[in-house]
C-alpha cells in the first residue's frame, strides 16, 4: 500500500473505534468472561503528575513512617482478597546482624573479603551490584568483577565476555553444555554441582564437539581499579593458561566460574538468575558450597528475591508459603556459610493494570512485611526496596522520571544505579 493508504485505513480504524467508544457500554460480558475498552475521556484525558526530574524525586534517606497497616499501602480498584494481618518489630535495626561481616572488614587489608549477591533478573548486567562493589571496594580496597560463568548467557555492564571454539567465536547456543540450577529441568542435574554461580558448563566433546578446547576473553569495562589475578574454578582434569584477559581451557571436565580480582581488598560477586523465586539454594551440594565458601573468605550473602512472585499470585497464602521456602534457604545457606552475614534485599513496588489505571500489586506490601519478619526472626539483616521507595505507587514517578521501565516492574539502568547506591550506603552506614 501506498503512503497515504496507510494513513486512510489508520484514520477509517480510529474512527470506528471512537464510534464504539459512544455507542456502546464501557463493558459486555458473556458468561465469565468480560470485554472492556476505555471511553473517549479516558483516551484524551490527560491524568495529573507532577513535575518531576530525575534530580528532584523525593525519596527519603530513611524509610518512611507509615501506619502499619495494609489498608494504607494498597488501594486499588478492583474487590481485594482479605490479607492477614502482619506484626513486624520495627524496633530492630537489622543491620546489628551484620556485625560479623563488618569485623571481617576489618582484616580486608590482609586477604580478601568476598561478598556474593545472588538476585532475580533486577541484578542482571551487574547493574544494582556494582554500586554496592565500587562502594566497598572504595573504602576497603579491592579489585575486579569477581566471579563470571565461563559462558555469559545476558551481557553484563562491567565486564565483555567472548568464547572462542574451534578458531571462530561463538554463541551461548554453540558452546558447551550448561547446566542451571534455576529454569528448566531438562537443564539442571540430579547431583547438586552447580558451584557457587547456580550454573556450570560440561566442556566433553561427546557433548558438543570441540568444547574440549575453549578461550574463553573477559575484558574489563571499567578502568579502575583492574584486578591483579584469575582464578578459575573447575574440575582437575581441566587445564588453563593465563594471558591478559584471555584464558584458555583444555580437557573434558566441569567449569564452574572463572574470576578476576585482586590478592586483597573486598570482591563482591554478580550472580542473577533470570526468572528465580530464590528457591533453589537446597538443591545446589551442601559440601561443594560450604568448601568454596570458606575457603575464599565468604563474609556477606546477599539474596534479592521475591519479586518474581508477586504478578501471578493474588493468594496470601501462596505468597506465605513462598516466604516459608525462602526462610528455609536462609537457614540452607547459613548452614553452608556460618561465619557470613546474610542481607536480603526484598521485591521493589511494582505495578498492574486495572480498568486502564496502574496501581501497585496488592501482594507486594504483604510480602515485604513477611520478609521483614522473617529476618528479624532469622537474625539477618533487610533492606525494603518498597519502602526505601517510598511505598504504594511509587514506581509510576519513578517511571515519569526515566528510573522505571514501561512495564512498571523494572528499573531501568539509571533506577538501578540508584538504588544499588543507596543499598551500599546503608550497609556502610551500619558499619560505623
Amino acid at each position: 500500500m501506498k503512503p497515504h493508504q496507510v494513513l486512510i485505513f489508520i484514520a477509517c480504524v480510529m474512527a470506528c473505534l471512537g464510534v464504539l467508544c459512544i455507542v456502546l457500554p464501557d463493558r459486555v460480558s458473556w458468561g465469565e468472561q468480560e470485554l472492556r475498552w476505555p471511553s473517549l475521556a479516558e483516551v484524551f484525558g490527560k491524568p495529573d503528575s507532577d513535575d518531576l526530574s530525575t534530580d528532584t524525586l523525593a525519596i527519603p534517606e530513611e524509610f518512611p513512617v507509615a501506619p502499619d497497616s495494609l489498608l494504607a499501602d494498597t488501594t486499588p480498584s478492583a474487590p481485594q482478597p482479605v490479607i492477614p494481618h502482619v506484626a513486624v518489630d520495627s524496633t530492630t535495626d537489622s543491620r546489628v546482624f551484620l556485625s560479623s561481616f563488618y569485623a571481617a572488614l576489618d582484616q580486608s587489608a590482609e586477604r580478601t573479603v568476598r561478598v556474593l549477591h545472588y538476585g532475580d533478573s533486577q541484578i542482571e548486567e551487574d547493574r544494582m551490584t556494582q554500586q554496592i562493589r565500587e562502594a566497598l571496594q572504595a573504602r576497603y580496597g579491592g579489585a575486579g568483577v569477581g566471579l563470571m560463568p565461563l559462558v555469559q548467557t545476558i551481557p553484563s555492564l562491567t565486564v565483555k565476555q567472548q568464547l572462542r571454539m574451534g578458531g571462530r567465536f561463538i554463541t551461548p547456543a554453540q558452546g558447551p553444555r550448561r547446566y542451571f540450577v534455576y529454569g528448566f529441568k531438562r537443564d539442571q542435574r540430579d547431583d547438586g554441582l552447580y558451584g557457587p554461580l547456580g550454573q556450570m558448563a560440561v566442556m566433553n566433546d561427546s557433548l558438543v564437539k570441540g568444547s574440549e578446547a575453549l578461550t574463553a576473553i573477559c575484558t574489563p569495562q571499567a578502568k579502575e581499579p583492574r584486578y591483579s589475578r584469575w582464578k578459575i574454578f573447575a574440575d582437575t582434569a581441566v587445564h588453563y593458561m593465563l594471558s591478559g584477559d584471555t584464558v584458555q581451557l583444555s580437557g573434558r571436565g566441569d567449569v564452574y566460574a572463572l574470576s578476576q580480582e585482586s590478592a586483597t581488598g573486598v570482591i563482591v560477586d554478580n550472580i542473577p538468575m533470570r526468572g528465580c523465586l530464590g528457591l533453589v539454594f537446597t538443591k545446589m551440594d551442601r559440601n561443594q558450597l560450604s568448601s568454596f565458601y570458606q575457603r575464599e573468605n565468604v563474609r556477606l550473602i546477599i539474596m534479592q528475591f521475591g519479586g518474581n512472585a508477586i504478578p501471578s499470585n493474588k493468594n496470601p497464602g501462596t505468597i506465605s508459603a513462598i516466604v516459608k521456602g525462602l526462610r528455609e534457604q536462609v537457614q540452607y545457606l547459613r548452614e553452608c556459610a556460618p561465619e557470613a552475614s546474610i542481607l536480603f534485599i526484598g521485591p521493589s513496588d511494582m505495578l498492574t493494570q486495572t480498568d486502564g489505571e496502574w496501581t501497585t500489586y496488592p501482594m507486594v506490601p504483604y510480602m515485604d512485611k513477611l520478609l521483614r519478619k522473617m529476618a528479624v526472626d532469622e537474625h539477618i539483616a533487610y533492606f525494603s526496596l518498597y519502602r526505601w521507595m517510598g511505598g504504594s505507587g511509587s514506581m509510576m514517578k519513578w517511571q515519569e522520571v526515566g528510573l522505571a521501565g514501561s512495564d512498571g516492574v523494572h528499573f531501568t539502568r539509571a533506577g538501578a544505579r540508584k538504588a544499588g547506591k543507596a543499598v551500599a550506603e546503608w550497609i556502610l552506614e551500619g558499619e560505623r
